[in-house]
C-alpha cells in the first residue's frame, strides 16, 4: 500500500485519508475517490490529496477484519458486520468472559496493523455486551500478514463467554451474641441481589451457633435442598481449622482453599460437598461492592471450575478498591493529630447559563458573591481559603482584594469541573487533613454551616466524607479527607465530587444544613430570586 500525497492524476480509486470539502459536498474519510471526485477537487484548485493507493496483494480494511474474525473460534459471542475496518465482537448470553492471553498476543505480535483488544479474563459480562473488538489500522493489510494471523487463529479457542445457569442457592449463617439480626437480614438481601446476575436464587436460609457442631449438620441438611451453599461466619475465617472450614470437612465435604489473595476477600473459603460448590464467604460479601467473593462465586455460576492454583493465581490484579464498611480495612487510619481543614472555592466556571455576565461578580447587598462566599469561609474555622480561578480569572481575583486568600491558577477550566477540584486539592499545603469543597455561587452558605461540618469532620478522626443535605438529600459544600484526593486526581470532564463520595472508599456522614446546601445560582432568574443583581 503507498500513503502519502497522490496527485490527483492518479487519485481515480485511490481511499480519502482525511475528510475533505468541496463546495457544498464533504467527502469523508476512507472514501474511494471517483472521477467526478477528483474532477471536483480539480475545480476547486488542488493538485493533490493525502490518500492510500492499495497494492495487488492487499485486502481493504472491512474485509480483512472481516477475515480475522472469521479465522478466530469462540463460543457464546457474536461479531457483527465490519465497518470502518472493525468488527465488534458481542456476548450472546450473560457469563463469565474468558481468553486466551497467550493466542491473542501472539496474534497481536504479527503487525501492527491487525489488533485484537478483550475485556478483562474472566470478566462478568452483561448478554449484548462488547466483549471484544478487531481492528485494522491502516486502510488496508498485505495477503501475507492476514495468512500468519489465519494460521495462528487456528491454535484454539481465542475467547468464549460461559452463560450463567441459575442454580439454587442455600444460605446459612453463623451467629453470635455480637451479630445484630438486622445485618444478618441486609446479608440476605444483598446476596440476593448478587444472585440475580446469574438468575439464581436462595431456595431456603438457615441460623445457627458459631460452633463446627452446629453448622455441620445444616450443612448436610442445605446441601440436599440447594445446587449450592453459601456460608456467612458471624466471626472472619482466621485458619484453615476455623469453624467454617471445619464444618465443611465435618460434613463430609472437601476444603479446596481456605484464603485468597484477593484484598477485599482474603478470607474466602472453597470447598465441595458432593459434587456441590461450598463457599464461605468473607465479611467484605456483606457488602455489594465488588470483591474476591464475586470473582469466584461468578465462575462456578458460569460453570467454570475452580481449583486452588486458580485461586493462587489471582493476586496480579487482586487489590480491589477497599469497602469503607469493613470491620477490619487492609490500613488502621492513623488518628489524625491534625485535622486542620482547608477550603477550596471553586470560582473557575463560565457562568454559561448567564448569558455572558458572570454570577461570581454579582452584587448581593452591593458585595459581589465571590467574595461574599469567601468571606464566610474565612469567617469560619478553616486553617485556610485556596480559590481556583478560570475564567475571568483578573476580575475574580480582583473582587477578592485585600482578603487572605491563596489562588489556583486552573487553565483547563473549560474541561469541566474535575479539572478545578484537582487544581485546588493540588494547591494545598501537607498539613490539610481535609478539603472543604465549596461552591462559590452559594449565596446563603454561611461561616456556622462550615463549622458544623468541620465539626463532624473533626468527630470523626479526620477520616470521613462529610456532606451537607437538605431535607435528606444531597447538597454542598463537602468535606474530602486528605485520603481520597488521590481518587480525585482521577476524575475527569465535568465530574464533582460525587464520583468519589459514592466510590464507597470512605465513610459518608451527611449534615443537614437546609435550604442553603441546595441553594445555588446557574440562571438570571434563580439570581434575582436569591437578591442577586448580575453585573456587566
Amino acid at each position: 500500500m503507498r500513503f502519502g500525497p497522490i496527485a490527483l492524476g492518479e487519485a481515480e480509486g485511490a481511499i480519502l485519508a482525511h475528510s475533505t470539502s468541496v463546495g457544498d459536498v464533504r467527502l469523508r474519510k476512507s472514501h474511494r475517490l471517483t472521477g467526478a471526485d477528483v474532477a471536483a477537487l480539480r475545480a476547486a484548485g488542488m493538485s493533490e490529496v493525502i490518500a492510500a493507493v492499495l497494492d495487488a496483494d492487499d485486502v481493504a480494511e472491512d474485509e480483512a477484519a472481516r477475515r480475522v474474525s472469521a479465522a478466530l473460534t469462540f463460543s457464546g459471542i457474536v461479531a457483527r458486520a465490519p465497518a470502518t475496518g472493525r468488527v465488534n465482537l458481542h456476548a450472546q448470553a450473560a457469563g463469565v468472559f474468558t481468553a486466551d492471553k497467550t493466542l491473542i498476543d501472539a496474534i497481536n505480535r504479527v503487525d501492527p496493523a491487525v489488533t485484537i483488544a478483550t475485556v478483562p479474563d474472566h470478566a462478568a459480562v452483561a448478554a449484548g455486551q462488547m466483549v471484544a473488538t478487531v481492528k485494522i489500522i491502516p486502510f488496508a493489510v498485505s495477503e501475507k500478514v492476514l495468512a500468519t494471523v489465519e494460521r495462528l487463529a487456528q491454535g484454539g479457542s481465542a475467547f468464549d463467554v460461559h452463560p450463567f445457569a441459575a442454580r439454587r442457592v442455600g444460605l446459612i449463617q453463623t451467629v453470635l451474641p455480637s451479630l445484630k439480626a438486622s445485618v444478618m437480614d441486609k446479608t440476605g438481601r444483598i446476596t440476593a441481589g448478587r444472585l440475580r446476575r446469574s438468575g439464581s436464587s436462595i431456595v431456603g436460609e438457615e441460623r445457627v451457633a458459631h460452633r463446627e457442631d452446629a453448622l455441620a449438620p445444616a450443612i448436610e441438611a442445605m446441601a440436599a435442598r440447594a445446587d449450592m451453599l453459601l456460608i456467612f461466619g458471624a466471626s472472619a475465617m482466621c485458619d484453615p481449622n476455623d469453624v467454617i472450614p471445619a464444618a465443611i470437612r465435618a460434613a463430609g465435604g472437601e476444603v479446596l482453599a481456605a484464603g485468597m489473595p484477593v484484598d477485599p476477600g482474603n478470607l474466602l473459603v472453597l470447598g465441595r460437598l458432593g459434587g456441590r460448590p461450598v463457599l464461605g464467604a468473607p465479611g467484605c460479601a456483606r457488602s455489594p461492592k465488588e470483591n474476591g467473593f464475586d470473582w469466584v462465586l461468578d465462575r462456578l455460576m458460569a460453570g467454570l471450575d475452580v481449583t486452588a492454583d486458580e485461586i493462587a493465581g489471582m493476586g496480579v490484579g487482586g487489590l480491589l478498591m477497599e469497602i469503607a464498611t469493613r470491620p477490619e480495612p487492609r490500613e488502621r487510619p492513623v488518628p489524625a493529630a491534625r485535622t486542620a481543614v482547608h477550603a477550596v472555592v471553586l470560582a473557575a466556571g463560565r457562568s454559561s447559563r448567564m448569558g455572558g455576565p458572570n454570577k461570581l461578580l454579582a452584587l448581593f447587598h452591593g458585595e459581589p458573591l465571590v467574595r461574599r462566599v469567601a468571606e464566610g469561609a474565612l469567617a469560619s474555622e478553616v486553617a485556610g481559603v485556596t480559590v481556583v480561578t478560570g475564567h475571568q480569572a483578573e476580575r475574580v481575583r480582583a473582587a477578592l482584594d485585600g482578603l487572605g486568600v491563596s489562588f489556583a491558577a486552573n487553565p483547563d477550566f473549560a474541561t469541566g469541573l474535575a479539572s478545578s477540584l484537582k487544581a485546588g486539592i493540588g494547591a494545598l499545603p501537607d498539613e490539610a487533613a481535609g478539603a472543604l469543597i465549596l461552591l462559590a455561587d452559594m449565596p446563603e452558605i454561611e461561616a456556622g454551616d462550615l463549622d458544623r461540618l468541620i465539626d463532624a469532620f473533626r468527630r470523626s478522626g479526620g477520616r470521613a466524607i462529610v456532606r451537607a443535605t437538605h431535607e435528606g438529600k444531597r447538597g454542598n459544600p463537602v468535606i474530602l479527607p486528605r485520603a481520597v484526593f488521590a481518587e480525585v486526581a482521577r476524575i475527569e470532564g465535568d465530574t464533582g465530587a460525587r464520583h468519589v463520595i459514592e466510590a464507597g472508599v470512605a465513610e459518608v456522614l451527611d449534615v443537614e444544613l437546609g435550604r442553603s446546601a441546595s441553594l445555588d445560582v446557574d440562571t438570571p432568574e434563580a439570581l434575582m430570586a436569591a437578591g442577586g443583581a448580575l453585573q456587566d
